[in-house]
């Protein structure tokens, strides 16, 4: 019998953590129905933010417990990325996976794959330094039954924001054009590491199984032609080997009705930084995808200070397997 599968990404802009009750009930408010029109099988979930509760112990994601108390996914199984200790929860902008079916095993990986690169820092007289990712991915292997496994991969690749580094401020702002400039390099050189690292593990699921159901979804600070999107998709046309075009990851950005090709309004901008990539066997079941973008609002403008939602819209995939 062919079964049904939803897959969601969604970015929480900052869900929790705050301390402050009646912040985090409106943002509820305005996030769950959102959530609920998904009706996901399987959510990818970034900025799940974390906190340390009152009488001490580990930190917990009241946000994301709060968001799905009294829906279906409070009894879905679930997975949480580890911080930089690879011990606890991160403060700040964890990645979570919901699933209706049975997670067989997780890993939150962070330079597990790829060394960090030493890179020189022209505005620190040259000296080397490390360029460590600020957050890890999240994998999940989700059982389907008959034996059969779904890969899921999710990921918040890192901005285009300059990123800071010893000797590039001074008190607080960038010390040079030249230094904002070295940052923005920083930051491009941290997403596609990102994006190497979680191809890297797509490799090794499709050495395992070259038939491997595989879906990487996330905020990925990236639209269709650049650099971290080639990277993990690895077409054919680009690499130049079309005998491992069954190793491609295939974006479903193009079945989105042209009034839903974005999920981020900035500036006066639709952008597509969101997506969902998936491997060939898992996109010959693929139905239909959505991005919930009718209430977005421009995340550069005065009102988006009280915006209790996010700036981002979700997206779901339809498959049939």
């Amino acid at each position: 019998m062919p079964m049904s599968i939803r897959v969601a990404s969604f970015n929480l802009e900052s869900l929790g953590g705050a301390g402050d009750e009646g912040a985090l009930a409106r943002r509820v408010a305005a996030l769950r129905p959102l959530l609920l029109r998904l009706e996901a099988d399987c959510l990818c979930l970034q900025e799940v933010n974390a906190q340390t509760p009152a009488g001490g112990g580990p930190r917990r994601p009241n946000g994301l417990e709060a968001l799905v108390a009294d829906t279906p996914y409070a009894g879905y199984a679930h997975c949480l990325s580890l911080g930089l200790t690879g011990r606890r929860l991160a403060d700040r902008h964890n990645l979570a996976i919901l699933s209706r079916l049975p997670i067989r095993r997780w890993r939150s990986l962070r330079h597990e794959l790829l060394l960090p690169p030493r890179v020189p820092t022209a505005a620190a007289d040259g000296k080397t330094m490390p360029l460590e990712f600020d957050r890890p991915l999240l994998y999940a292997e989700i059982a389907l039954g008959g034996g059969r496994a779904f890969h899921l991969i999710d990921l918040h690749l890192r901005a285009p924001l300059a990123a800071a580094f010893p000797g590039g401020k001074q008190g607080g702002a960038w010390r040079s054009t030249a230094a904002w400039a070295e940052g923005l390099h920083h930051a491009a050189i941290l997403r596609n590491g990102q994006a190497l690292e979680a191809r890297l593990l797509v490799e090794r699921l499709f050495d395992a199984d070259p038939q491997a159901l595989i879906a990487v979804a996330g905020d990925f600070n990236a639209e269709g032609d650049a650099a971290a999107l080639d990277i993990l998709c690895t077409p054919p046309d680009r690499t130049g080997l079309p005998d491992r075009a069954g190793r491609a990851l295939i974006p479903l950005d193009p079945g989105l009705p042209e009034s839903e090709r974005y999920s981020l309004r900035h500036g006066g901008r639709a952008l597509l930084v969101d997506h969902i990539l998936v491997s060939p066997a898992l996109f010959a079941g693929y139905r239909a995808v959505r991005s919930l973008n009718a209430e977005l609002i421009d995340d550069t403008v005065a009102a988006a200070a009280e915006h209790a939602g996010s700036f981002h819209a979700p997206l779901v995939a339809q498959f049939e397997l």
